[in-house]
């Protein structure tokens, strides 16, 4: 709550802004069109998120990303972290959703850093453009740092 409070904050003040300098009608017909370019993966995400909510039983969840699956759940949340190609839009409604039914934060959190930090699907084209040395010392990151925020993660969430 306290984060769409402040979302719409900075938006009540950059449209003053935007006011103040004549530009607020462009801005909010860009609002719109990316709105409404999202709107689809967002109805989609959620409804998937809804069904993952009751298709996976939580049992599946705690066994292989909850709190009893321990350094175990955080390598799987790392892998699929790695592995998973969707958009931020597709990904965190459904990790909304393990979470709820049970997945941890310390391997929801590997999961992300993982993910964040870059997904096998952009490998080809990453290799292409910065070379394969700055590609294999950035994917050699990514093994190391999302268990080690996972493993924080499960020092603040205990």
């Amino acid at each position: 709550m306290l984060t769409t409070i402040i979302m719409f904050g900075i938006a009540v003040v950059l449209t003053v802004f935007a006011y103040s300098r004549g530009v607020y009608i462009e801005g909010l017909k860009f609002s719109g069109k990316t709105f409404l370019g999202v709107l689809p993966l967002l109805i989609a995400s959620f409804a998937v998120a809804g069904m993952v909510q009751v298709l996976i039983p939580k049992d599946i969840i705690a066994k292989w990303l909850g709190k009893e699956a321990g350094f175990k759940g955080i390598m799987i949340g790392w892998l699929i972290g790695f592995l998973i190609p969707l958009s931020p839009y597709a990904l965190f409604p459904i990790l909304a959703s393990f979470y709820k039914i049970g997945a941890s934060a310390s391997c929801l959190v590997t999961l992300i850093a993982a993910w964040g930090m870059g997904t096998v699907s952009r490998l080809p084209l990453e290799i292409s453009i910065l070379g394969p040395k700055f590609v294999l010392i950035r994917v050699a990151s990514t093994f190391i740092l999302p268990p080690i925020a996972g493993l924080l993660a499960k020092t603040f969430f205990s």
